[in-house]
């Protein structure tokens, strides 16, 4: 037999934490220390009061076992809806206005297939989170790429995109705080300006806001739907997989309009049933319990940020200091640029066991950079620091 996949399937590249996983298991074949900071893959346990609900639910309420309702059950989406309130004083119908999903990146990709047509344009950032074109492509959609650039502090340019693609746009991405590059909205006229620009062209506009509580200081990240006629055109991902440390429960939630909801709940009505019902009872306590495990987590990550961006200053690299997210978006020094992100990633991993993601893997715009995840122990930043710069050394030579 000569079955070949989809032409979809094959338009896309090797999933970039394959490649890496893959480098990984070759780095401890030969008996490398390997310090993982490629997948954004939250190295602390889960706050110990929402594992507590989980053991007890799956061991004493049997009925939740059961298939669970393919919208999410009505106690997950009302604890949604009251942390959307508290969280940014926004008001979501939980009868209407809310979806469970199996993670956000699922909801993404399961909403490109309720909403694309072959020929049809996604609009999506570049660099971006791979899920945005991943999804797009294999709806058999075709990608306009929206640049992000340090000069424009890493915010798209709706004035760079031609009439012509913005006959066929359907879609648009946006995803702040960013992943990779680590940015915030410092002004929020941003997000009017994309509400009023998405509703002048007929476009859906997708808020990925799967960083929202993982900010420092005093920054704390919108909703979208803080700002005037977004319900006419968003929708919004959240996920617990960074807020709670949850990323191998798969488990997140989209909000939005339910005119704009219903394609994707039809569609996860014919795909799959949904998140268990245990697990969205889980989800419940991580909501409406205790807040404080949340901000501890952030204060984690921007413990390990201030090391690591300083570190690597100090070495040549333009590391940023940044105000929100689990990541450092850190641009390789001049003299080695020149080789291209992912030769230079393969290179320090396969000689010194320090796994980080080249850009290049989220775009073409982010060639020249490395994305690198705050995920192990703060002690460990330290020895990859020492890694990175005898690697850099010996790299210029």
């Amino acid at each position: 037999m000569n079955l070949k996949p989809s032409k979809n399937l094959e338009m896309l590249p090797p999933y970039l934490f394959t490649k890496i996983n893959q480098l990984k298991k070759e780095a401890y074949e030969k008996k490398l220390d390997v310090i993982d900071l490629g997948m954004g893959n939250p190295d602390h346990p889960t706050p110990a009061h929402i594992v507590d609900r989980l053991c007890d639910t799956v061991k004493h309420h049997k009925n939740t076992h059961r298939y669970p309702q393919a919208k999410g059950m009505p106690k997950f989406r009302k604890a949604v809806s009251q942390w959307m309130s508290k969280r940014f004083g926004v008001d979501i119908d939980p009868e209407n206005e809310v979806l469970s999903l199996i993670g956000s990146k699922e909801g993404i990709a399961h909403l490109c297939m309720a909403y694309l047509n072959p020929g049809d344009i996604a609009l999506v950032c570049d660099p971006a989170y791979p899920s945005h074109f991943n999804g797009p492509i294999l709806a058999g959609a075709k990608i306009h790429s929206m640049p992000l650039l340090a000069k424009n502090n890493y915010l798209p340019d709706f004035t760079k995109i031609p009439q012509n693609v913005l006959k066929k746009a359907k879609i648009m991405f946006l995803n702040y705080p960013n992943n990779p590059t680590a940015a915030i909205v410092e002004d929020n006229n941003f997000w009017n300006e994309a509400i009023n620009f998405c509703k002048k062209n007929n476009i859906l506009l997708v808020s990925d806001n799967a960083y929202s509580e993982i900010t420092f200081g005093d920054y704390r990240a919108p909703s979208i739907f803080e700002f005037e006629g977004a319900k006419d055109v968003a929708l919004e991902f959240h996920s617990f997989s960074k807020s709670f440390n949850m990323a191998g429960w798969r488990l997140g939630w989209v909000c939005g309009s339910k005119k704009l909801l219903y394609p994707l709940e039809k569609l996860k009505s014919f795909i799959d049933y949904g998140s268990p019902t245990f697990m969205q009872l889980a989800g419940v306590a991580a909501l409406l319990g205790d807040d404080s495990p949340v901000r501890e987590i952030a204060n984690t990550y921007q413990r390990r940020m201030k090391k690591l961006s300083n570190g690597l200053n100090k070495l040549g690299y333009n590391a940023p200091q940044t105000k929100a997210t689990m990541y450092v978006w850190a641009e390789f020094p001049p003299e080695l640029k020149k080789e291209g992100s992912l030769k230079l990633c393969e290179d320090l991993l396969r000689k010194t066991g320090v796994a980080i993601s080249p850009g290049i893997g989220f775009g073409k715009h982010g060639e020249g950079f490395a994305r690198i995840s705050l995920v192990t122990h703060d002690r460990r930043f330290h020895d990859a620091l020492l890694r990175i710069a005898q690697w850099t050394k010996n790299y210029k030579k």
